[in-house]
């Protein structure tokens, strides 16, 4: 597995697949030709069904457009077998032949990977010698560490100034989300509503105030990205809202260092990581249970951890919040990260620290493991038809048309 900072990537809204990853596949092709006189990008599958409503033409063209012109190419019928999100890049010359081809696939979080490479357009090294959550939790019980010391181990020793500048983004999203009122960007003229429940939380007792204040942190970093704003994939922009509401709420309501709160975003990201690694983040390769399923899933870890949970009981909350995310849709209206993404996020926040609670009331034994769950998550998703995969062709998204602009 790669290093965590890839997971928790620092950026702009609204979509890391379609919006982060073309960006920066753009940049790379730029920098290889400089000297070209146009540029032509062919959008397949996923990627060009929802891409308009992603703003991935934009993304694109911001780039290139600069240096030469940019003729884009729709085909969302089309899907490469390696991936959903595939997109290919060519230079012309002046005498408009192509110079350069470069097929590239955006595969979630921000990452890209071309055919059979991995990730090697960003040219990391694996820096975690173990993959799987049973292997990492053997290590913790044979060492008596915790998940964030395996991070610790693992990583550069850079990695606690990195989160720490990952947890101040995700904090100024929620300020952000709470100050900002008004319509989110498109055609569903969405309000938003992070303002408003977080007024409204203050008029209930504890009990309901607590969920309510979740639920506004949950929204208001999810309304920034949809808006465009600067947040952090955790794993991705469609799912940012899940793991900054539940650590901020912790950190408001039980006061929690600012040293915990980043050993926690370690243990956030390992999961994270591992279902990466060994399934997919991918909205449009294995459905919102992939994006929003593992953000429940990384923010449940993360609180357990917080309330000195064991590894075991660690590992039993985070299967809980895969879990109970199985078989979620991709189905996004207008091909828009809004509806049902936004609410998505304040849900799942919710559920994660119920699976926290729950988890906490064992010993951490249970039948079925994470692993197991990572494992299903991936054959699930393969079984999903296209139409429930990020192409707004299916599901909540069926009956409204693409946004065209």
């Amino acid at each position: 597995m790669k290093s965590i900072k890839e997971l928790y990537r620092i950026g702009t809204g609204p979509s890391s697949s379609h919006t982060m990853g073309p960006r920066k596949a753009a940049e790379i092709f730029l920098s290889r030709h400089p000297e070209a006189v146009a540029f032509r990008v062919t959008l397949y599958g996923s990627l060009a069904a929802t891409g308009k409503g992603h703003m991935t033409n934009v993304a694109i063209t911001q780039v290139l457009q600069p240096v030469a012109p940019v003729e884009i190419i729709w085909k969302p019928k089309v899907f490469l077998p390696f991936h959903p999100n595939g997109m290919n890049f060519v230079s012309l010359d002046s005498e408009q032949k192509e110079t350069d081809s470069w097929t590239v696939f955006s595969i979630g979080g921000g990452a890209l990977a071309e055919e059979g490479e991995g990730e090697s357009s960003v040219n990391t090294p694996d820096v975690y010698e173990m993959n799987l959550m049973t292997e990492i939790l053997h290590w913790c019980e044979k060492t008596g560490k915790s998940y964030w010391e395996y991070v610790e181990e693992r990583e550069e020793s850079d990695i606690w100034d990195y989160l720490a500048e990952v947890w101040k983004t995700m904090k100024e999203a929620i300020h952000r989300g709470l100050d900002n009122e008004g319509v989110l960007p498109g055609p569903l003229n969405l309000q938003r509503k992070a303002a408003a429940y977080f007024i409204k939380a203050s008029g209930y007792k504890a009990s309901l105030q607590s969920r309510g204040l979740v639920f506004a942190y949950a929204l208001a970093v999810s309304e920034e990205n949809a808006s465009g704003g600067m947040i952090v994939t955790a794993p991705t922009c469609g799912s940012c809202g899940v793991v900054p509401a539940v650590l901020y709420h912790l950190e408001q309501s039980r006061n929690f260092s600012d040293i915990r709160i980043l050993r926690a975003l370690a243990t956030a990201g390992l999961i994270g990581n591992i279902v990466k690694r060994n399934a997919s983040i991918s909205g449009a390769e294995a459905g919102c249970q992939a994006e929003v399923g593992t953000a429940c899933s990384m923010a449940s870890a993360a609180a357990n951890q917080l309330f000195g949970g064991s590894p075991a009981q660690i590992e039993y909350a985070a299967e809980m919040g895969l879990e109970h995310h199985l078989g979620m849709t991709c189905d996004p209206v207008c091909g828009l990260v809004q509806i049902p993404c936004i609410e998505r996020n304040a849900y799942a926040a919710a559920r994660a620290l119920d699976a926290n609670l729950y988890s906490s009331f064992t010993d951490g034994m249970h039948r079925v493991s994470f692993d197991k769950v990572v494992e299903v998550m991936k054959e699930t998703g393969n079984d999903l038809p296209s139409l429930y995969k990020e192409t707004s062709e299916g599901g909540l998204a069926k009956d409204y048309e693409q946004m065209e602009k």
